[in-house]
């Protein structure tokens, strides 16, 4: 709350005495209190001008590193103030305010200027660290600047007006490798250089010829030969994988279509979307980021392009649920094809949803299900029909739960 009143604890008393002194220079006719008070008030009234008469001209921008702030990680928050005022002035302290999307402690000291009257701008550096809390675009500022005059008597409050829109992306967490499965998935990073030496840089898009999987589209070549264009030698260059975020939001939180961060559960299933994706990618798959009813969510990633990777994290930033709910719809998307890992990440999961996406594993050299939110016997009906499962807790281990799916096929257990 801003406060009006403009005088210290000390500057309140000088006028409290001053008041005193003319109180009683009056009662018994001692001039010299009556000089005294009017000193008082000089002072106090010189202190003020001090910090309200004085013209200065504040720009604020502010830098992260890393650029984007990812939930549960730090990041620094480097803050360059551009000032330039006609006094000198005292020390103060600054308070950079934050939203609720971030946590850390934004304030310290704030040095003491020298004079600007030759036109000289003085630029102060300030910097703190930050957490990310909850996902989404947020804004920090203003920042505010508290200082007093020489004498400790007046204080002033300084609102740097300018905000800065900061992105805090999903927490990406570090899963276990796929290396054990390299013959059964499709390959590794290394065997997928292998491949891309042998002429992954020659694909050839050619025309769409009925029966072609829509999954092979080349978006870009379609683009500009305003046809439908499919990759030729896709397959036999590198190796696939898809990863399926079920964003309907009956199995979520009605929360999670309103924004993103209101829903634990919903923002479990999206880390564990990104966090696949990374461990994919890193291990050499071509990965494509759907929704349960075919829309993609993301362009598809190379293997190994990691720079892809960080741009899906900020992509990610404000994805919410959809109203529509289709996991069913989920077979017709790889009907027909061969794929290496499908990773299907949902919430509310039960028997039936188990029994309708029965087919797909059929089709995946590796099928797995992270369920948030299962019932019944569902993951057990998921694992008859050859998906590995696990179930995920917003407050659990990812890591641990993605290591017994591809492990051990079965993780009743919600860690």
């Amino acid at each position: 709350m801003r406060r009006l009143w403009p005088l210290t604890v000390r500057g309140t008393g000088a006028l409290i005495l001053a008041i005193t002194c003319f109180v009683m220079a009056n009662e018994f006719g001692i001039a010299e209190l009556m000089y005294f008070g009017i000193l008082l008030l000089a002072v106090a009234g010189a202190s003020i001008a001090s910090l309200y008469l004085t013209r200065r001209t504040d720009v604020v921008t502010r830098s992260f590193t890393p650029d984007v702030v990812t939930v549960g990680r730090t990041s620094t928050v480097a803050v360059r103030v551009g000032v330039r005022t006609a006094v000198p002035t005292p020390p103060g302290t600054w308070h950079d305010a934050l939203p609720k999307g971030l946590r850390g402690r934004s304030e310290g000291v704030f040095p003491a200027l020298g004079s600007g009257l030759r036109g000289a701008e003085r630029v102060v550096d300030l910097s703190y660290t930050v957490t990310g809390v909850k996902r989404g675009v947020h804004s920090i500022g203003p920042l505010s600047v508290r200082s007093t005059d020489p004498f400790g008597l007046a204080r002033r409050r300084t609102l740097f007006g300018e905000r800065t829109s900061v992105t805090v992306a999903p927490a990406l967490i570090d899963l276990p490798p796929l290396t054990d499965f390299a013959g059964e998935t499709g390959g590794t990073l290394h065997t997928t250089t292998n491949q891309l030496g042998q002429g992954a840089d020659n694909l050839v898009a050619r025309p769409y010829i009925p029966g072609d999987s829509m999954r092979r589209i080349h978006w870009r070549a379609t683009a500009h030969r305003d046809e439908l264009m499919v990759r030729q030698e896709e397959q036999e260059s590198t190796p696939e994988a898809s990863v399926v975020l079920d964003r309907g939001v009956l199995r979520w939180a009605a929360e999670a279509m309103q924004a993103p961060g209101t829903d634990p559960g919903f923002e479990m299933a999206v880390s564990a979307c990104v966090s696949a994706v990374a461990r994919l990618v890193h291990d050499g798959y071509a990965v494509e980021v759907l929704d349960s009813d075919g829309t993609v969510l993301a362009e598809r990633i190379d293997g190994g392009d990691m720079v892809e990777v960080e741009a899906l994290l900020s992509h990610f930033a404000t994805l919410t649920a959809r109203r529509d709910d289709s996991l069913a719809r989920l077979t017709r998307l790889f009907a027909g094809v061969m794929t290496g890992p499908v990773i299907l990440i949902v919430g509310r999961f039960d028997p039936s949803d188990a029994d309708a996406i029965a087919p797909v594993a059929h089709h995946s050299t590796l099928p797995m299900v992270l369920a948030v939110g299962p019932l019944g016997d569902a993951l057990d009906r998921a694992a008859d029909h050859g998906w590995r499962v696990a179930a995920i807790d917003p407050d659990g281990d990812l890591a641990a739960a993605w290591g017994n799916a591809v492990g051990r096929g079965v993780s009743h257990v919600v860690l």
